[in-house]
């Protein structure tokens, strides 16, 4: 046993310390403004986000950038309450290009067929996709533009982090999520992208039907962005980049309770089993099975069947490997003030880790007031 343990944290250091390497091979985007100028297709479904789409509307409106050089398209996914009218009071009165589509639910994934439906519309090359409960910052056409502008990518991944983090649970979340974004970004320093966030993500519009778009994966509700960026891989790597820049950093909120963690959180892991990319399942593995075996050590330790020790030097070498990645990561986002925290989250996240993988095996969820089968 104690050589299992062994093995499996030595596994999980070289893992999260490849991620450090590959954070920092990943250069910083420093943004300034292009006198050439890409016209972008931004894409927003929606349902049911009245509490929010406000917000989001009013850092639109702040986006520093030629409203003659992006449209915006929403997609209503059967919203039950005033979001349409929202939007419309909003911009009805500016000279932003936006128009509001109907989606009709076709598949198991509303969010994929919104958004082929608003690609299919585009005017514009470049599809950039966010969600209604963000925030965008105002330079961030101008950092995507800019990107582009520089290089011959196909496809590009922004960064995305929490804000307003006040009670523990927030603060949980948040350690959470930046252990995610440090992977991703640690991912593409490795030449090894496997995560992509929705929220902050753009493609151009031929490369996506090139990609033959959701194809594929339609049967699983979430993944439109983790799936896509796979094919993208699988077909042009080198065409695929991550957005570094700290002007580009969409912001969304935590999650308001552990109901609805939960069932975010059994969401996201449930579409890990359809991975096609290897290193993306290894790396899912390997970090189960790493808070799995904490777990099991603490155990057997209470039982009086192995030496504390062992759970002490096994628990210390991840919680000092996790630390540097976590730093790493906070420090880009600005979220030092987290680690004030950082002992009971490493902590308990075993215990969550492991609750949430197997829930994910074996029950269903729920995602915008729908039921959904494992």
């Amino acid at each position: 046993m104690i050589v299992f343990i062994f093995f499996i944290t030595c596994c999980y250091l070289f893992l999260i310390g490849c991620f450090i390497y590959g954070f920092d091979k990943v250069p910083y985007f420093y943004y300034y403004e292009e006198s050439l100028k890409n016209k972008f297709s931004v894409v927003i479904p929606f349902r049911n986000e009245a509490e929010h789409l406000p917000t989001l509307l009013n850092t639109i409106l702040n986006l520093k950038y030629p409203v003659s050089h992006f449209e915006l398209i929403f997609v209503n996914d059967n919203s039950e309450d005033a979001s349409v009218e929202i939007i419309e009071k909003h911009l009805n009165n500016t000279s932003i290009d936006y128009k509001i589509l109907q989606n009709i639910q076709c598949s198991k994934s509303p969010k994929k067929e919104a958004i082929k439906m608003a690609i299919e519309k585009a005017q514009y090359e470049w599809i950039l996709t966010t969600d209604a409960d963000c925030l965008l910052p105002k330079f961030w056409l101008e950092c995507y533009n800019g990107l582009i502008t520089k290089t011959s990518c196909h496809m590009v991944c922004g960064p995305v982090a929490y804000t307003h983090i006040h009670k523990f649970l927030d603060r949980f979340q948040a350690f959470d999520f930046l252990s995610l974004i440090g992977a991703t970004i640690g991912g593409f320093g490795l030449k090894k992208p496997f995560l992509s966030n929705g929220a902050n993500m753009a493609y151009r519009k031929t490369f996506f039907f090139h990609l033959n778009g959701f194809e594929g994966n339609t049967n699983i509700a979430s993944g439109d962005d983790v799936f896509l960026l796979q094919k993208a891989i699988e077909k042009q790597p080198n065409a695929v980049v991550f957005l570094k820049a700290k002007e580009a950093i969409v912001l969304t909120k935590p999650q308001p309770n552990f109901a609805s963690l939960k069932s975010q959180r059994v969401r996201w892991a449930s579409k890990t089993t359809n991975y096609k990319n290897t290193f993306g399942k290894l790396t899912g593995l390997l970090v189960l099975l790493m808070n799995a075996t904490l777990l099991a050590t603490l155990v057997f330790t209470g039982i009086g069947s192995m030496d504390a020790y062992t759970l002490v030097l096994a628990f210390g070498l991840k919680l000092t490997i996790d630390f540097v990645l976590l730093f790493k990561t906070a420090s880009f986002f600005k979220q030092k003030q987290l680690f004030g925290s950082y002992l009971i989250c490493a902590f308990l996240y075993p215990f969550f880790s492991v609750y949430i993988a197997t829930l994910s095996l074996f029950s269903n969820y729920k995602w915008k007031d729908r039921a959904y089968e494992k």
